[in-house]
């Protein structure tokens, strides 16, 4: 099986997938360091150089990657995939990553999330220059745009807090 960590940038999908990886003794995968590995770019030059679009597309063909080599598997958990804040949104990808795997949406209050963004603000090009109130209506505006998609997700985590034991107990009833 794999696990999707779905959310906003900041949400900690990073962070507890490596939490979750490490608990079911599994690989952590992020997605855009997938991307970056498969195309020798940045993130940021795929975007300025190509487009959104195209960025997409590498997202999409990375995920089929993901779950074409977890077929090969026989592990319960074979990795925790931590993918972009967009990445359910676009060519179908929630849908996919339902059928084919457990889904999370990490949805910490906006508040956290900007606290934990404003830490690496400089390093994030979309929000580099923003103002507190620039960044929260972003959040909120970009989140209202995505919630149609990540309610999607299987499970989702209202809290701070890494939903190791959530997952685990879902796992378990499988």
């Amino acid at each position: 099986m794999l696990i999707f960590l779905l959310g906003f940038m900041g949400s900690g999908k990073s962070h507890c997938g490596k939490k979750i990886a490490a608990s079911f003794g599994c690989a952590f995968v992020d997605l855009d360091h997938e991307i970056e590995a498969s195309e020798k770019q940045s993130i940021s030059e795929i975007f300025s150089l190509h487009g959104e679009p195209r960025f997409r597309e590498l997202e999409r063909d990375a995920l089929h990657r993901i779950v074409d080599m977890d077929n090969a598997s026989d592990k319960a958990v074979h990795a925790v995939i931590a993918c972009g804040g967009g990445t359910p949104c676009f060519h179908g990808n929630m849908e996919f990553m339902n059928e084919n795997g457990l889904t999370v949406w990490l949805n910490p209050s906006v508040e956290t999330i900007v606290q934990r963004l404003k830490k690496g603000q400089k390093h994030r090009p979309l929000i580099a220059d923003m103002s507190q109130e620039g960044l929260e209506a972003y959040i909120v505006q970009k989140m209202n745009d995505r919630s149609v998609f990540y309610e999607k997700a299987v499970l989702i985590e209202t809290s701070d807090d890494c939903p190791l034991q959530l997952i685990q107990k879902h796992i378990q009833h499988v």
